[in-house]
């Protein structure tokens, strides 16, 4: 059998086993309809539409406005984060856009979970006896399923964005959002509902690549928790646990879950996702990861979650502190809760209010309608510095180097494409646009390194099939003295030098073309193909390689 024909059979056979599997159960299980009794006493018939709803609407930002359909693995992203409040397309739509694909099913997978749980304890139909459905818009069950969680879910997207610190993307903070509702509500289901989402990851990764071979190479990679928006996360889950607070303790004492039940639960679903990766910038590809701090704010976070939700009504400071001072335990819980998200989110307003360094870009610049890319090294960083603050030997006046894209139009200034990720694959694409449009700008790095390890390169923009030079890295001087000359290549626009030096005078010359030589000062200088070599001596005895053409990943 065909690879291709085995890859097939493998993906069918996923499918199969998990549809005979579900199959199984439902047989053994018999429910005799009480799971779809269960379903419909809170949802119109029997679905999560404003969860379907939502799943759908996310995909269609993706497919239809970031152009997902045409370029799946390479959506247009920059135009739909959250730069700032002077640039309003960007919080609306920041939550609801993805990076790529697989930051796209992960949240609707994270969706998927913890969603229709929190639809299900909020419901279409209202709880209290002697309700009825249809008696006001606010207890119709289909404006409930269609419009208003739906339109919840909007806000509490705007919310997450305009209330995040940096230009966030992603459903993630809604997700967590789901995840605090839920969790208030059914906190050990929420837990099932975490680990069922691993599962359903898995069986996707499953199918889609049923056979992996992989050995060790290179790659160039940032820390895992530095692709957390950690402040995001934390803050879609407490409007969560506030907002599901109110539903639990409109219920029966007896109806609420446990303390230790949902202290649990919620030190759990911390842990597992990731809520403890507290993480700065430190510029460049430099991060700093405070684990132990993390944990330690988990812990707390749960003590606070469990007062809020299930505290009971006696006051915290009994006795002789009653009276005007007095607050029931679970006020001082959601106060505790309020205060943490106001401190989350204050940073972000006053970032937010900023936006992007207007002042000139360095050096040549390639211009694609209201962008401006160029490529610059120990620049300050025109985001984060808008607000300059400093505490703990950290600051947030941070210099970066790399692929630089600015729109002062939309309040932009990013460092697109890192000068280590750009050294490390050579070329990289930088994909500019709006709404209805896209264009392509390419980076192009090439260099030499010479004996000794250091390496002098130029960096190219492309667009539209022109190419520009765009940066000249310094010159570097070869380690060895070849007879008693020093030896240093230099990237120029037009292209490579060699410099020979002698007793403060030097020559130079265009470095060779390939199986061609040059001779500088008695030395000559041959390039044979990617490596390029020095003859020396009376009759050229001696040889020895002085440079090679850099190579990437």
């Amino acid at each position: 059998m065909d690879v291709s024909g085995w890859v097939v059979v493998q993906r069918a056979g996923v499918v199969v086993a998990f549809v005979l599997a579900a199959a199984a159960v439902v047989a053994a299980d018999r429910p005799s309809g009480r799971w779809g009794a269960a379903l419909r006493r809170r949802f119109v018939l029997g679905v999560p539409w404003g969860s379907l709803l939502t799943l759908l609407g996310v995909l269609a930002v993706y497919l239809f406005v970031q152009g997902g359909l045409g370029h799946w693995y390479n959506p247009l992203t920059l135009p739909f984060r959250a730069w700032s409040y002077f640039y309003p397309l960007g919080v609306l739509t920041a939550a609801f856009a993805h990076n790529g694909p697989g930051h796209l099913v992960g949240n609707l997978v994270g969706a998927a979970a913890f969603a229709p749980l929190a639809e299900y304890a909020w419901g279409h139909f209202p709880r209290e006896r002697g309700a009825t459905s249809f008696g006001s818009w606010r207890t119709n069950p289909y404006v409930r399923a269609f419009v208003v969680f739906p339109a919840v879910v909007f806000v509490v997207g705007v919310l997450s964005a305009a209330f995040a610190i940096g230009p966030i993307i992603g459903f993630s903070g809604v997700v967590f959002a789901f995840a605090g509702f839920a969790l208030v509500n059914y906190p050990f289901g929420t837990v099932v509902a975490l680990a069922g989402g691993s599962v359903v990851r898995t069986v996707y990764t499953a199918v889609q690549t049923p056979q992996l071979t992989a050995g060790g190479r290179p790659a160039y990679i940032t820390p895992w928790w530095a692709d957390i928006a950690i402040q995001g996360h934390a803050f879609g889950l407490f409007v969560g646990v506030l907002l599901g607070a109110a539903v639990v303790r409109s219920r029966p004492r007896d109806a609420r879950p446990s303390a230790l039940r949902l202290w649990t639960a919620t030190v759990i679903f911390g842990v597992q996702q990731s809520l403890w990766a507290v993480y700065w910038y430190r510029g460049g590809d430099t991060y700093v990861l405070y684990r132990a701090v993390g944990v330690g704010l988990v812990a707390v976070a749960a003590v606070v979650v469990t007062y809020t939700v299930v505290g009971s009504d006696r006051s915290v400071l009994e006795g002789a502190f009653d009276g005007a001072f007095a607050h029931r335990r679970w006020q001082a819980g959601a106060a505790c809760l309020i205060l943490v998200t106001g401190a989350m989110t204050g940073p972000a307003v006053v970032a937010n209010l900023y936006t992007a360094d207007d002042g000139g870009l360095p050096g040549e610049t390639v211009t694609v309608r209201d962008y401006e890319v160029t490529y610059a090294e120990g620049v300050t960083n025109g985001m984060t510095a808008a607000v300059d603050v400093s505490a703990f030997g950290e600051t947030t006046a941070v210099n970066t180097s790399g692929v630089v894209v600015r729109s002062e139009e939309r309040g932009i200034w990013t460092t697109a494409v890192t000068k280590g990720r750009l050294a490390f694959g050579g070329r990289a694409a930088v994909v500019l646009g709006g709404v209805g449009w896209r264009e392509t700008v390419y980076a192009l790095r090439d260099g030499w390194t010479v004996t000794g390890g250091n390496t002098t390169y130029r960096v190219l923009l492309s667009h539209e099939g022109s190419a520009r030079v765009v940066y000249t890295a310094d010159p570097v001087r070869a380690g060895p003295v070849v007879g008693g000359r020093n030896v240093s290549v230099a990237a120029a626009p037009q292209g490579y030098y060699l410099r020979v030096t002698r007793e403060n005078e030097t020559v130079a010359a265009r470095l060779p073309a390939d199986n061609r030589s040059v001779t500088l000062d008695g030395l000559t200088f041959t390039r044979e193909k990617r490596k390029l070599f020095v003859e020396y001596g009376e009759n050229g005895e001696t040889r020895l390689q002085i440079a090679k053409r850099e190579t990437y990943k």
